[in-house]
């Protein structure tokens, strides 16, 4: 079965402790503290392999850790730093904290590393709490705790067109014979088991990369069959192609078959059934009917009023593929869209760790501004896109969540003011 999701648990590696020593040495009678600094823990880091297609090694290994830091020794010796721990995932997987389905980060286009937790500090050795009045401290700092996480990793395929219809439509046929792919071919009733990626080249236009979907069937949404495992390598595509059975070989209406998809994709998700899509009727060669109607005419009669182009094509000889591809290059064209890249709803370093991070929220009289300030401010600010709408939300969710909008409004803020966060600037609205 492919094995397009997982769940695991990470840790990343606790601080080693600092040391408390002294020198003792002949001498030197009165030697000073000489504790040594504690080693960093590991991180747990996640990296694109381009050679992964699926989270297999993720079904039966479900725990990963690094290795944390070794405490300080004497004579000033620093702890070694724990290894980090490096999880490589296939480009397209999508990284989810267990427990509230929230995005930490998407693996995807230029992000191909991604420190997810990071691993603690090491603590200070007690040479360097030596004062004036305290020659000889006795304590040291520990490390910083390890941190720990659920994570639930799913992955969205990477390609610019979606093929979609019901099993048995020739979805892998037609991908063998446009593109590199080699997907396995047979007369099932039932759906191929994973998605197929196929690169289509073009004389004279720029190719792209088309996902033979696995089979949908009504009720797929709600997870009837294999549909509701598959619908999620949609989500990123830019135009769909439905290929239907024009020769109704096995009994079904291809007008009926394209409104019960539409149906299941709209459940799903709303925004992937308002793409843009184009229609392949599939299996012209073996058309026949005793009445002498034409069914591409009707699929165009019925669809191509709503702006959805209909391609008579024979998936097995070949015959009006050029047409379709071409054309559904010329849309890409005109759609000329950056990949779907789900932005980060959660940041381990910031919502879970460091939570008892001071931030100061305060009014500055002289700039008639308020000011917030912190580490955990900061943070959450170097990890958030506020150029985009999901990301600008998280940041509001965020101020909300953490009482800074309460703290603001304690303070007196009025409706248009100005918020100053780490040199950004922001007017106030309820």
């Amino acid at each position: 079965m492919f094995a397009d999701r997982a769940k695991i648990y990470v840790r990343s590696g606790k601080g080693g402790d600092g040391h408390v020593s002294f020198r003792r040495e002949k001498y030197v009678p009165n030697g000073g503290p000489d504790g040594g600094d504690g080693g960093h823990g590991g991180s747990v880091i996640f990296e694109v392999d381009e050679g992964m297609n699926t989270l297999v090694n993720y079904r039966h290994v479900r725990k990963y850790c690094a290795e944390d830091g070794e405490n300080g020794g004497k004579k000033n010796c620093r702890g070694k730093n724990g290894e980090d721990i490096i999880l490589k995932v296939p480009e397209g997987t999508v990284i989810k904290e267990f427990e509230s389905g929230k995005v930490i980060a998407d693996m995807s286009c230029d992000n191909r590393r991604f420190v997810i937790l990071s691993g603690g500090k090491g603590g200070n050795g007690n040479q360097h709490y030596a004062t004036s009045t305290m020659q000889a401290p006795k304590y040291a700092q520990p490390g910083q705790p390890a941190k720990e996480l659920e994570l639930f990793l799913e992955l969205k395929v990477i390609a610019d067109v979606g093929l979609v219809g019901y099993p048995n439509v020739g979805k892998s046929t037609l991908l063998s014979r446009v593109t590199n792919a080699r997907p396995k071919i047979a007369n099932y009733h039932f759906t191929t088991l994973n998605p197929n990626l196929g690169v289509v080249d073009l004389d004279g236009k720029k190719g792209f990369v088309i996902a033979d979907i696995p089979g949908l069937i009504e009720g797929a949404s709600e997870g009837v069959g294999l549909g509701h495992e598959f619908l999620r390598h949609i989500e990123r595509t830019k135009v769909l192609i439905h290929l239907v059975d024009a020769a109704s070989t096995e009994g079904r209406d291809p007008i009926e078959d394209i409104y019960a998809i539409n149906k299941e994709l709209e459940a799903y998700n709303a925004d992937i059934v308002n793409r843009p899509q184009v229609i392949a009727a599939n299996k012209i060669d073996a058309i026949y009917t005793e009445d002498g109607e034409d069914p591409v005419a009707k699929l165009r009669s019925e669809f191509e009023p709503k702006g959805i182009k209909v391609f008579p094509i024979s998936a097995v000889s070949g015959k009006g593929l050029n047409e379709l591809l071409y054309c559904v290059s010329d849309m890409l064209a005109e759609i000329n869209e950056a990949p779907t890249v789900f932005e980060p709803e959660f940041i381990p370093d910031v919502d879970i760790v460091t939570g008892n991070e001071p931030y100061t929220v305060e009014y500055d009289e002289k700039a008639n501004e308020y000011v917030v300030e912190g580490p955990r401010i900061e943070k959450m600010l170097g990890y958030t896109n506020l150029e985009s709408e999901r990301g600008f939300k998280f940041f509001q969710d965020f101020l909300k969540d953490n009482g800074i909008l309460d703290e603001l409004e304690a303070l007196g803020i009025e409706e248009g003011a100005t918020v100053r966060m780490y040199g950004l600037a922001f007017n106030y609205y309820k």
